[in-house]
Parts: structure tokens; sequence; C-alpha cells
């Protein structure tokens, strides 16, 4: 989302961005529940790709969450909303939406690229599931679940599974570096689980989803789309003060942010939900005489496209504050305004098609010893091109858990054979008395993923 100006004043600020015709994905996840996995893809894709060039001028976005991912009627989406952003390795505080707070948020700790990553991861989470990861009642709960909790990756997809363990990864180090690498991650899971025609089809079912939901578009209060150019400039007095045409495009985009106001969720429907995280999550400098903190003001323009507010500190839909103040407006004439057409393209299917690669199984053994363990793994393949082996460590107190992560490494192999590979791991000490791997494929295998522990003999005290 593009910034085209910033201005700040003794009794505020004011951010002036592109307008993105779109509506929020937590709109989109209010009405169907869920999306199919290649749209969730579609969607995870699309706003990382705006959040790794944030992350290559080295900001944190520190807020990713449904009600700041903007989808477009064509099933194109857009990251939006940097309003408690903060540069990469800073330590401005512990601040975010407490459901998409990475572990390392909660705790304080500097801002940093990862921490993006595990919200996007979070956000994927929900978009295919229909539910956050974790679900604690207050923010201790969350705290707790985020920190210690094992990632619940059961319960999405199987072919996306590595991409939710990855990102939900509790040390930030376990995670993809920043959104490009993610991006990278993604591209070669959706591509050997739904073949070359992944995108599209993807896109093409966001559209359908986005469709369902016309009202809520900023362009849907007219035939055709506006164009309007504002300026901004800080008077001698208090507050902030567009241009004259700013205060047209101002005044129409309180009309059509309170139509979105009304129609989407922002946390959730429980009691004290919403309010409680929504304060916790964002804060900001109240105008003079305000009960309580407000964003800064925050108007959004674009070449095509009615004008809307959004809010800097926290997307999550809320209704827009009552001004304690109201500038004084010199009359002018009134601005020209463009009037543009643009179609709406027409999906059409396309058939899926056949991958040439298939893993038919995987299994896997594993023999420890003091602090090693020996993984052996077997992959059975049939067709032509390569198979990507994923090998996770772990280690827990009891046989069967894999509650702390201790490594990944990965090998490829060629499909039409049967390949039997034996991988040692040295695990690290005093985290749990049982070594643990579990191997997926991708694409994935016919009998899913393979996973085996086994008692570390360093633990003698400890009954087996």
């Amino acid at each position: 989302m593009r910034l085209y100006e910033y201005v700040e004043a003794p009794g505020g600020a004011a951010i002036v961005m592109e307008l993105v015709d779109g509506i929020s994905l937590r709109a989109l996840l209010k009405q169907s529940g869920r999306a199919d996995a290649e749209a969730a893809l579609v969607v995870l894709k699309g706003s990382l790709l705006g959040l790794a060039a944030a992350h290559r001028a080295g900001v944190v976005h520190r807020d990713y969450k449904p009600e700041n991912v903007l989808v477009a009627p064509d099933g194109s989406s857009k990251l939006v909303d940097f309003g408690i952003a903060a540069g990469r390795g800073t330590t401005p505080g512990v601040a975010g939406t407490p459901a998409y707070m990475a572990p390392e948020q909660w705790q304080g700790r500097p801002a940093s690229p990862a921490a993006d990553v595990y919200a996007a991861t979070a956000t994927f989470f929900e978009c295919l599931t229909g539910r956050k990861p974790y679900d604690g009642e207050n923010f201790a709960e969350l705290a707790v679940q985020h920190i210690e909790a094992p990632v619940p990756e059961t319960e999405a997809p199987e072919p996306v599974r590595p991409l939710i363990r990855r990102g939900l990864a509790k040390q930030p180090e376990q995670r993809p570096e920043n959104a490009e690498a993610f991006v990278a991650e993604l591209e070669g899971v959706a591509l050997a689980a739904y073949g070359p025609e992944w995108e599209e089809r993807g896109q093409r079912k966001l559209a359908a989803l986005a469709a369902l939901l016309p009202l809520l578009f900023p362009s849907a209060g007219s035939a055709a789309g506006t164009t309007a150019v504002a300026t901004t400039t800080v008077s001698s007095g208090s507050g902030w003060a567009p241009g004259r045409s700013g205060w047209l495009a101002a005044a129409v985009a309180l009309v059509l942010g309170t139509v979105l106001v009304l129609t989407t969720d922002a946390i959730g429907a429980s009691p004290g939900g919403a309010s409680a995280l929504s304060a916790f999550a964002t804060t900001s400098a109240a105008p003079p005489g305000s009960a309580s903190p407000v964003p800064s003001p925050t108007v959004s323009a674009s070449a095509s496209g009615s004008p809307s507010p959004s809010p800097s500190a926290s997307p999550s839909p809320s209704p827009s504050p009552t001004p304690t103040h109201t500038p004084t407006a010199t009359p002018t004439p009134t601005p020209t305004v463009s009037w543009t057409t643009k179609p709406t393209p027409t999906p059409t299917a396309t058939p899926s098609p056949t991958p040439t690669v298939k893993v038919t199984s995987v299994d896997v053994s594993l023999k420890t010893g003091v602090y090693r363990g020996d993984a052996t793994i077997t992959v059975a393949t049939q067709g032509s091109g390569p198979v990507t082996v994923v090998v996770e460590w772990f280690l827990g107190g009891a046989r069967g858990s894999y509650s702390v992560a201790d490594g990944t490494e990965s090998f490829v192999v060629k499909a039409g054979s049967t390949v039997t590979v034996v991988k040692p791991h040295t695990f690290s000490r005093d985290r749990g008395c049982y070594g643990g791997v579990r191997v997926t494929t991708k694409p994935a295998a016919g009998n899913t993923s393979a996973s085996d522990s086994e008692y570390l003999l360093r633990c003698q005290d400890v009954p087996r």
C-alpha cells in the first residue's frame, strides 16, 4: 500500500495513503467461515509481498491480522495499516493484537520480521480453519499458549502443514527470516501440492467470495470510480488541515468508513473480547479534550476509487471517534472530479493439471543413544521430478511428545524409486528425556507424515 504523504502538527498527525478498493479478510471470514487452501495461499502471498518490501526497508509491521488484509474484487490482496510499525531491532514495548502476537512480542523483545511471519501464519491458519491458533480467554492464557503450547498444525490441510509448523515455531530463528523468505517457501509448497495453476484458481475462488459482499467495497457507493487529488498542509493553528480538495475527500471517507464499520467484526463476539483486545493492541495520542486514546487521523486516496478513512494505529473496525475540535475551512471552489469505468473480469474455469510426481509412502524409525538419534527414512515415489523431504527433530517429556522443537533439515530425492536414508542428529541437553523425529514430503505422501520418538539414555533416573 503506497504512502503519499505524512504530516505532524501540535494537534495530531495524518497519513495520506493509497485507497484500496477492497474489503477486509475479517469480513470475508465472517461471511464464509473459512477459505479453500488455494484461496488462503493467495491471500497470504499477496499480503506477504507488501510486507516483504517493508522488511527490506527495515520496517516491522507488528500488527498483521485479518482486519489489516484487504481483498480486492479481482481476488488480489494487500496488507494495510502500519500504525504501530517499528524499526527492525528497536524495542518499542509490548504491542500488537494478542491473538496473533509472536512469543517474543509478548516478552517485549526487539521488533523483528520473524514476528510478522508468525502473525501472518496465525492469520493464514484462521483463514484455513475458521478459528485462531490459540483461544485463551484472557491475556495471561494467550501469552502462555503462544509461548509454550504446541503448534496446532493437524487442524490445517495436510499439504500446507509445513508452512504452519515453520511460521508458528516458538523460536524466531526457526521461522523464515522475513516475508520474502516465507513467500519462497509458500510457492514451493503450493506448487508441489496443487500444481502450477494454484494461484490462478485461488484468486478466482477469492474473487468469488468477495463478490458475495459487494456493498462493503468503497466503490459500492457509485457506478464508477472517482479520481480526486488532495494535499495536506500544517497551519499555525491547532490540529492538521488538508488542502481544499482534501476536505471533500475526508467527508466522503467518513460516510464510506461508517458502512465498513457497521458490517465488519473486529476481534470476536465474546463478551469483552473485541474491546479488550483492541485496547491492548494499539494506543495513540488523543486530541485535546478527548476521554480516551484515539487513532491518529488517516486519509486514503488513489487514482481510482473513492477516498476512505482507515485507522493508523489499529485496523480493527470500530466507530470513528467524534472529534473534539473542528478546523476552520475557507470556502473553496468544488474540485474537479473525473469518472472512469473499470470492467469486472469474468472468471473462467481452468482444468487442474495432472501431477507427474507422487509420493506413495514415507516411513521412519528412530534409534537413540545418550544425546544422539539416527532416523532411518524410507520414501517411495512414482512419476518424475524432485521430492523434498523435510526432517524435524523434537524433544519432549514423554514418548510421542513433540513439545520442544530441536532443529529442521531437508533433502531432495528423485521420483520413480524407493529411497532409504539414515539421518543422524545430536539432541540438545536437558530439554526432555525423549527424542523425536517427524518426516514430511513435498508433495505430500499418500500415507501422510511419519514420526517416531524414543527414550534418551542420558535420563537414567527417569523410568521408561
